[in-house]
């Protein structure tokens, strides 16, 4: 699970993790279009996703083909989102974890993460 942790710390590797979400199955060529980073970046950063088992891969021919694993996802949620959530009082309200307040009491995004706040969905 440390792992699993490590690979969802980078910011580029979660922007990986959303493309195979978007779009399962790409070759490395295919998930560097309009990235920031160089090839062998992104290949680093797959390895590790890999390593952590958030991404599997096939072979067919030349190309590898990567795909997204759901699963640690999951398992991370129903250790450290899930059984929180089931023992909130009925009195408290839920926490808006990728969101902030503005004076005008309008809620908004922050640093792209509210993506991450429904892995459980998966």
């Amino acid at each position: 699970m440390d792992l699993v942790f490590k690979a969802l710390a980078d910011n580029n590797r979660r922007e990986l993790l959303d493309r195979l979400h978007m779009k399962d199955g790409q070759t490395l060529r295919a998930l560097c279009t309009d990235l920031a980073m160089t090839r062998q970046a992104v290949t680093k950063h797959l390895l590790l996703l890999e390593e952590a088992g958030l991404v599997t891969t096939t072979r067919h021919g030349r190309e590898k083909v990567h795909y997204l694993n759901p699963i640690p996802l999951r398992q991370i949620s129903a250790r450290w989102i899930d059984k929180y959530e089931r023992h909130q009082p009925a009195n408290h309200r839920p926490v808006a974890f990728a969101t902030s307040v503005t004076p005008n009491d309008h809620p908004t995004a922050i640093d792209g993460e509210s993506r991450w706040i429904n892995l459980h969905s998966l």
